[in-house]
Formats: C-alpha cells, sequence, structure tokens
C-alpha cells in the first residue's frame, strides 16, 4: 500500500474543496492510503510552523500533494513558513525520490497561478522529489484541464467563496489525484 498525502492551506475553503477532490481521486485505487493534512494556522507561532507529528507523516509517505491558495503571485505565508519548516527532511534528504505534485486555486482567471505552482515545484526539486504535472490536454468536452495547465492542477474561485469552484475544475482534480496515484503505485514498486 502506498502513502500519499495531501497537505494545505486554505484561507476561504476553495483549496480545501480542491484537495478533497483530488484526494477522491486518489482514492479510486485501492492500493494507495490517503492521508488529507490541512495546516493548522495554530501551528505557527512568530511565523514558524511547527508540528513534528505533520512532518513525521510526510516523512513516512510515498508521495507528498502539495497544495495553496494562490495569494499575491505566490503560496500563502502560511504555506511558505510549513515549506520553511521542512529543512529538516531536507538536510536529511527524506524526502529524496518521492513523488511530489502541487495545487492551487485563485480568485481571477489567471491569479498568476502558474507562480504558484512553480514555487511548489521548487520546494520539491530542492527536496530531490520527482515531480508529476497534470497530463492531461486542455478539453472543452469533459472539462477537465479547462485552464489548460501542466505544472500542476488549478482552479479558479470566485474571491472568498468555496462553492464557486466549477464542477470541471474539481473534476480536473480527481482526474490528477487519480494520476498520482495511479504513478506512485505503478513506478515505485
Amino acid at each position: 500500500m502506498k502513502k500519499i498525502t495531501i497537505i494545505y492551506f486554505s484561507g476561504s475553503g476553495s483549496t480545501a474543496k480542491l484537495a478533497q477532490s483530488i484526494g477522491k481521486g486518489v482514492s479510486s485505487l485501492q492500493e494507495a492510503s490517503l492521508n488529507i493534512i490541512s495546516i493548522d494556522e495554530n501551528d505557527i507561532t512568530k511565523g514558524r510552523y511547527k508540528n513534528d507529528a505533520v512532518i513525521s507523516q510526510l516523512d513516512e509517505s510515498d508521495a507528498i500533494i502539495f497544495g495553496t491558495p494562490t495569494y499575491m503571485a505566490g503560496c500563502a505565508a502560511q504555506f511558505k513558513a510549513f515549506a520553511d519548516a521542512t529543512i529538516g527532511s531536507w538536510s536529511q534528504q527524506k524526502w529524496k525520490n518521492k513523488i511530489a505534485a502541487g495545487f492551487t486555486v485563485s480568485g481571477t482567471p489567471s491569479g498568476d497561478k502558474v507562480i504558484t505552482l512553480q514555487s511548489l515545484q521548487a520546494i520539491a526539486m530542492q527536496h530531490g522529489m520527482i515531480w508529476l504535472g497534470t497530463g492531461e490536454m486542455p478539453s472543452q468536452s469533459n472539462g477537465v484541464n479547462r485552464l489548460g495547465t501542466w505544472i500542476g492542477a488549478m482552479a479558479f474561485a470566485e474571491q472568498n467563496t468555496a462553492s464557486s469552484i466549477t464542477k470541471d475544475d474539481l473534476l480536473s482534480g480527481e482526474v490528477f489525484g487519480k494520476r498520482i496515484a495511479d504513478f506512485t503505485i505503478n513506478q515505485l514498486r
């Protein structure tokens, strides 16, 4: 059984909703064990994230999927505080050769989400991880990857409302989650 962990921060609930749809895709494969972790703002004190139990769970995962809203052309500060706290895992190379992927949501159709996904990819690369993109052509027929992204999953949600994520963006997340689980199961034997 491959352990796949989604770790994310969500300000208004829209990133959480996309995390759940990615998790649904991961869970569709019986050989995958899913763990979803929401970054708790209470674990951040004076700008520093501290939760050894969460870091330990990530160290034990076969794949880690990072998620954050796009705020001002980048990761949310809460997610960045978490990422900075992974220095111990980095220095011991605990995430090396694990599968990595990412997702983001912003309040405008572009919202510079690609910059956020590139930041997530850079964090994964520094850890020596293997980054997995969407692998989906933009589709007009079933709505998968309607925003035309390959680096990671993205969704558009009206600002401050989780209910406005389209069913197409949620389906894109589910398809992405299944791809990550399938790759993790079949490539990390």
